[in-house]
C-alpha cells in the first residue's frame, strides 16, 4: 500500500500487511455472527476457538509436545518479573539471574522482593555492548532457575547459543520470539509480551513445562498463580480477546510462509544488509554491539556527530522509514527488524543509508 512506511520501531512493532487485511477484513461482522471480534465472548464457540487454535500453533510452530502449556496472560512481559518469583521464589530461596540490560535488570530488581539473587553474569561493566561469553558464567549447581533476556532492545546484543544449565532454564523473550529455529524444549519457562513479534499490545505468552508448575508456590492471590491460567485454558477472566486474535493471525502467516526456517532465512539476510553496510562503512556507521553479540532484531549504530543522527532520523522519515531514533537511554540510531519487516525494506533502508553518506 502506497500510504503506508516501512516501520522500524522498536514496540510496538511493525505487523504483516497481510494480517491487517485479514483483520480489517473480519472487524465488523466475525464469521458472521454480527459483532466484532472484539465484541464477542470469551465463552463462545468462536472465541474458544482462536483461543485454542493460538495455543496449538505456539507449540506446533516450536516443536512442543503436551508436556507444555501455553497460558495468557495481561500486563506485559513487565508483569512476568514479579509474577515469576511470586510462584517459584520465597524469603528461603535462591534464584539465578544473568543481566545483560534495562530489562533483565528490571526482572532481578521484582525478582528480589521475593527472596535470594544471585549473579551468573553480568555485562553493565561493558555498557551492555555484549553478551557474557558462556564458559564465564558462574552457574551455581541448585537455585530454583536461572532467567535471562534473550535480547535486548535498547542495547542491540542477543544470544547467540544458550547456556547448559541442572537448574530450570527460565528466559524472556519478548523480543526474538519465533524470529529462529531453536531447542526450545531447553526452556523450562518462557514468555513475551505480543507487541514486537507477535501483534499489538495487549497480551503476554507464556510457555511453562507442565510438570515445573507443580513447583509454583500455593498460598498466592488466585489471578498470579500460573495454574490458575494453566488449568482453565486461560480461560479464568477475561483475557484481551482482539489481541489474541491478532497473535493468532500472525502465527498462521509464519505457518504459512513455511514456520521458523523460511522467517530464519529471511531475517538473516534483513541483518546481513544493514551490517554489511555498516561494517563496509564503519568511519560514518559504528555499531554499539560486539560483533559476536550482535542483535537480529534491533540494530544499535552512532553516527558522527549527534546533530548527523538528528538529520539522518529527520531525513529517513521524510523518505518513509519510522521509527529510527534510539532508545531515549542510549540516543543513536536503531533499526528493528521484526519477522513483519519485509526484506525490502532493509534493502531500501540500506540504499537511504549509503546516499546519507555521501551527501554528509
Amino acid at each position: 500500500m502506497s500510504d503506508r512506511i516501512y516501520n522500524f520501531n522498536a514496540g510496538p512493532g511493525t505487523l504483516p500487511l497481510e494480517v491487517l487485511q485479514k483483520a480489517q477484513s473480519e472487524l465488523l461482522n466475525y464469521k458472521n455472527s454480527g459483532m466484532s471480534v472484539m465484541e464477542i465472548s470469551h465463552r463462545s464457540k468462536d472465541y474458544e476457538e482462536i483461543n485454542d487454535r493460538a495455543m496449538a500453533l505456539f507449540k506446533e510452530l516450536m516443536g512442543l509436545d503436551d508436556s507444555y502449556k501455553v497460558m495468557f496472560m495481561g500486563g506485559g512481559a513487565s508483569s512476568q518479573f514479579a509474577i515469576i518469583p511470586m510462584n517459584f521464589l520465597s524469603s528461603d530461596k535462591t534464584a539465578v539471574y544473568i543481566d545483560t540490560g534495562e530489562w533483565s535488570g528490571r526482572a532481578i530488581k521484582e525478582a528480589k522482593k521475593f527472596g535470594t539473587v544471585d549473579l551468573a553474569g553480568f555485562s553493565g561493566d561493558k555498557n551492555y555492548n555484549a553478551i557474557p561469553a558462556i564458559d564465564s558464567l558462574n552457574i551455581p549447581d541448585s537455585a530454583e532457575y536461572l532467567h535471562l533476556t534473550s535480547n535486548n532492545t535498547i542495547f542491540g546484543t542477543q544470544w547467540q547459543s544458550f547456556p547448559k544449565t541442572n537448574l530450570p532454564l527460565f528466559c524472556d523473550m519478548s523480543s526474538d520470539i519465533l524470529s529462529r529455529q531453536l531447542d526450545f524444549s531447553m526452556f523450562d519457562l518462557f514468555y513475551a509480551g505480543s507487541q514486537k513479534n507477535l501483534g499489538p499490545a495487549g497480551v503476554t505468552v507464556i510457555i511453562a513445562r507442565d510438570s515445573l508448575l507443580k513447583n509454583c508456590n500455593s498460598n498466592l492471590p488466585v489471578i498470579f498463580d500460573y495454574n490458575t491460567h494453566a488449568s482453565k485454558n486461560s480461560l479464568y477472566n477475561t483475557p484481551p480477546v482482539f489481541s489474541i486474535y491478532m497473535v493468532k493471525l500472525v502465527l498462521e502467516w509464519i505457518n504459512e510462509r513455511g514456520g521458523l526456517k523460511t522467517i530464519e532465512k529471511e531475517n538473516a539476510a534483513k541483518k546481513d544488509c544493514i551490517y554489511g553496510l555498516m561494517d563496509d562503512h564503519a568511519d560514518f556507521y559504528r555499531g554499539t554491539a560486539q560483533k559476536d553479540s550482535r542483535s537480529w532484531m534491533n540494530i544499535t549504530m552512532r553516527l558522527p556527530s549527534e546533530d548527523l543522527e538528528s538529520k539522518f532520523i529527520a531525513e529517513a522519515k521524510a523518505a518513509g522509514f519510522g521509527g529510527l531514533k534510539g532508545h531515549r537511554s542510549v540516543d543513536g540510531v536503531r533499526v528493528s527488524l521484526y519477522n513483519a519487516m519485509p526484506l525490502a525494506g532493509a534493502e531500501k533502508l540500506a540504499e537511504f543509508m549509503l546516499e546519507f553518506k555521501k551527501v554528509n
